[in-house]
């Protein structure tokens, strides 16, 4: 077979990648009952194709440094840009948003970025 003229098909994903940062030290289980929160939230859009999500691990003399430092690392991969908008329109997020930081102080940031497979 000639794969001279072999064409590849890149397929675009676009993923959603949320760095939220407690005010004050969370317990572990507390931790990841936001993060199911959140997930929940996110998948019941029905635009989440994948999603990820992790602790921050520490490391000693970090909180020397003046920057902004996550608690937590989330990853939602969807297949369209225009999905993105989506999130910031999720039925519910506002109430697991104002429940959490009722009781759990912190703030976000976040980046869109697109990747080819």
């Amino acid at each position: 077979m000639d794969t001279g003229n072999l064409w590849c098909l890149t397929i675009g994903m676009f993923i959603h990648t949320m760095l939220v940062s407690f005010t004050n030290p969370i317990a572990d289980v507390d931790l990841d009952q936001f993060l199911s929160d959140i997930e929940t939230v996110m998948k019941n859009t029905g635009v989440v194709r994948d999603f990820s999500a992790y602790h921050h691990v520490p490391v000693q003399g970090e909180e020397a440094i003046p920057a902004f430092i996550a608690t937590a690392m989330l990853n939602f991969t969807v297949e369209a840009q225009e999905d993105l908008a989506t999130f910031f329109a999720a039925p519910g997020a506002t109430d697991v948003i104002h429940k959490w930081k009722a009781t759990h102080p912190y703030q976000v940031g976040w980046v869109n970025y697109e990747v080819h497979e």
